[in-house]
């Protein structure tokens, strides 16, 4: 078997644990064995840790797989994927390793199973270095359904670091094919809405101070819009531990949706988070792509398997996103090419991602 292994570099390019989530769920979709080594190489702590190893084990579960070097600080593994099904399954990291990751991984491979999943995912709901939770179902799960398929995210607690600790409940009934997608068109934004919340031990009173400092530093830019960020308390029965943070989203004339979202941490001005989530948003809307830096390299898995061309106009290339076209063309047949867009305001830095999709069909439909 060994001999017709894809072999995969871990520590090329972004070097992180998407290299890891793109291989496996193409590995499992396409039941191609795969090898990885040099896993997060560019890491400051290299090898598989919590999350990744329960996105891998998730992954395993739900194709009866094979997983050789499964364990926390490996960096190799081998993988044999078998027949995808559906069922209830649990991945949980133990940790605040992040929830919305485990979805990455798991959901592609969900769609194309015999029959409907139930995602029970375990972790961090807002973690640093990963979406958050209201990112997944205020901007993600809107854009990603595009491609024809649906899914329901119930949060059944929330979780944050260090401890975890959040559920999220995700069901999905699997798709004969994925249809291509075309966001290329901006529009104008018509309004902008978010949550700045707390948890735990934190009082109310930060989460208004994230929302107005929020809302200034937006009004210095857009003056004639109604904002509504709403401050919110999580209630205790539905939150683990103590954590605060906001996310703004814009909504635009063609239903596109672009965010920016920030975390609170000990001895963090929760003014400045406010700022941040506020001067990432405003980052997203000036380059004029139609998904945010965030998306961009979320879609990637779900064009290489659509069926069709899809396109999508976005702001720079970020690493990640080139990361995942390189996998993803490694193992699919699908083809990218990413240009540059010609737009009327040539001080908009803007691409056009176009994608021929390799077309997946699921076998068991």
């Amino acid at each position: 078997m060994d001999g017709d292994r894809v072999e995969i570099d871990g520590g090329i390019m972004e070097g992180g644990g998407q290299i890891l989530r793109v291989s496996t769920a193409l590995s499992c979709l396409l039941g191609l064995p795969l090898r990885v080594r040099r896993i997060r190489a560019g890491r400051s702590q290299p090898g598989l840790r919590p999350q990744h190893l329960s996105g891998l084990e998730i992954v395993r579960d739900l194709c009866d797989g094979k997983l050789n070097g499964g364990e926390i600080g490996s960096t190799e593994i081998t993988f044999t994927p078998g027949k995808i099904k559906g069922g209830t399954h649990i991945a949980d990291t133990k940790t605040a390793g992040s929830v919305c990751l485990l979805m990455q991984v798991a959901m592609p491979c969900v769609l194309f199973a015999a029959s409907p999943s139930e995602l029970h995912l375990k972790g961090g709901t807002n973690a640093e270095m990963a979406p958050q939770i209201d990112y997944t179902v205020m901007v993600f799960k809107p854009i990603v359904e595009k491609f024809n398929f649906t899914f329901n995210c119930d949060i059944k607690r929330r979780g944050y670091y260090p401890q975890g600790g959040g559920e999220v409940v995700v069901q999905m009934s699997p798709v004969k094919e994925l249809s291509p997608i075309n966001l290329t068109e901006r529009g104008t934004v018509t309004k902008i809405y978010g949550r700045a919340f707390v948890a735990g031990a934190l009082p109310i009173k930060l989460a208004k101070d994230m929302s107005a400092a929020a809302v200034r530093c937006i009004r210095r830019e857009i003056r004639d819009l109604y904002i509504n960020i709403q401050p919110v308390r999580e209630p205790d029965n539905q939150a683990v531990g103590t954590g605060s943070g906001i996310i703004i989203v814009a909504e635009t004339s063609t239903g596109c949706l672009l965010a920016g979202s920030s975390l609170g941490k000990r001895g963090k001005n929760s003014d400045k988070v406010g700022i941040e989530a506020a001067e990432m948003l405003l980052q997203n809307l000036k380059h004029g792509g139609t998904v945010d830096d965030s998306m961009q390299d979320q879609l990637i898995i779900f064009m290489a398997l659509a069926k069709g061309v899809s396109r999508v106009k976005s702001g720079p290339i970020t690493l990640h996103t080139q990361t995942a076209i390189h996998f993803a063309e490694q193992l699919t047949k699908a083809k990218f090419t990413v240009t540059k867009s010609e737009e009327e305001d040539p001080s908009n830095d803007t691409y056009i991602i176009e994608c021929q999709g390799m077309g997946m069909t699921n076998p068991n439909l």
